[in-house]
């Protein structure tokens, strides 16, 4: 166990763009369940890369690494 001060915080963020989904072992297509305008938590080490678009530095993560969509 950690102490609550040891603890990752949670970043905000909102969905910008998305793929196609996700292409599981059976070769099937799942769609993804966010869309493009939802605003998402996710971890703060969350996301392989990042890049900058117009001024804006986006993250690129996978689905798996949101938490909860922020209704």
């Amino acid at each position: 166990m950690l102490p609550g001060s040891a603890k990752e915080k949670p970043n905000q963020g909102e969905v910008v763009a998305i793929g196609n989904g996700k292409i599981l072992d059976s070769g099937e297509l799942r769609a993804l369940t966010v869309k493009v305008g939802d605003k998402v938590v996710f971890g703060q080490y969350a996301g392989s890369n990042t890049i900058e678009v117009d001024g804006e530095e986006l993250i690129i993560m996978g689905e798996n690494e949101i938490f909860a969509v922020v209704e």
